[in-house]
C-alpha cells in the first residue's frame, strides 16, 4: 500500500516513515507538513493510505478527513496522533478513519494496524459474507479472539492469525508465520495461546525423522 504521512514533526515523520517501510507490503510515497499539503498531495500522487496527524499549523487533521470525504475520497485514513480526547476519537470515527493510534508508540502497534487496514480492505471484494463485514467494522463471532491476551501480543495480529488458520483450514507455525508476516516463534505463540484458550485446537503431523510439526485448527 502507498502512504502519505502527514505529520508537522520533520522528525516524527520520518520515524513513522521508517516504521511505514519497515513493514512488508507498505511503502511512504510523501510527506506532509500541513494540512493544506496533505490535501493537495492526495490529489497528486493518489495514495492508498493517510498516517493523519490531529494537530497540524493550519487545519486539524479531523478538518483534513473532513474535507477527504466531502470530496468524495475514500482514501484509508490511519489517525496517528497525541490527541486522546474523545471529541476527537468520536470525529475520526464518524469521518471514517480506519485505525486511532495514540503517540507515542513502538514499531509493532504501527505494523499491526497497518496490517489489519490491509487485511480489512483485501477482504472487502465482490460481496464479502456478514462475518467478513462484521469484522470490518471491528466486531466479529464471540470468541474470535481472546479478550484477555499475554504481554508482548495485540489483538490486533491475534485476529490476523486466527483469520489465516480459519482461511486455511488448518495450519502450522511456519504457514501462519508467511501469511501473516510474522516470525514463526511469534506466530507459534498465538497459535499457542489459541489452544490454551480453547479458541484452536492442536494435532501432531507425524513425518519422517525429526520432531512432529504441529498443525492448528479454529475451534468448532
Amino acid at each position: 500500500m502507498r502512504v502519505l504521512v502527514v505529520d508537522d514533526d520533520f522528525m516524527v515523520a520520518r520515524i513513522h516513515g521508517r516504521f511505514v517501510e519497515q513493514t512488508d507490503g507498505f511503502e511512504v510515497v510523501g510527506t506532509a507538513r500541513t494540512g493544506a499539503e496533505a490535501l493537495e498531495m492526495v490529489g497528486t500522487l493518489e495514495p492508498d493510505l493517510l498516517l493523519l496527524d490531529v494537530h497540524l499549523p493550519d487545519l486539524s487533521g479531523l478538518e483534513v478527513l473532513e474535507q477527504l470525504r466531502g470530496q468524495g475520497r475514500d482514501v484509508a485514513v490511519v489517525m496517528v496522533t497525541a490527541e486522546r480526547g474523545a471529541a476527537a476519537v468520536r470525529a475520526a470515527l464518524h469521518g471514517g478513519a480506519l485505525q486511532y493510534l495514540v503517540k507515542p508508540f513502538e514499531y509493532d502497534a504501527l505494523a499491526d494496524r497497518l496490517r489489519q487496514v490491509a487485511a480489512t480492505l483485501g477482504a472487502l471484494t465482490g460481496e464479502p459474507d456478514q462475518a467478513i463485514i462484521d469484522r470490518a467494522f471491528g466486531t466479529g463471532r464471540p470468541g474470535d479472539v481472546p479478550a484477555v491476551l499475554p504481554k508482548g501480543l495485540s489483538a490486533e495480529t491475534a485476529d490476523l492469525v486466527l483469520e489465516a488458520a480459519r482461511a486455511a483450514g488448518e495450519i502450522s507455525a511456519s504457514e501462519a508465520a508467511d501469511v501473516v508476516g510474522l516470525s514463526r516463534v511469534t506466530a507459534r505463540r498465538y497459535l499457542e495461546h489459541f489452544v490454551d484458550t480453547g479458541a484452536a485446537e492442536v494435532r501432531l503431523q507425524y513425518g519422517g525423522s525429526g520432531r512432529p510439526e504441529r498443525r492448528y485448527r479454529v475451534a468448532p
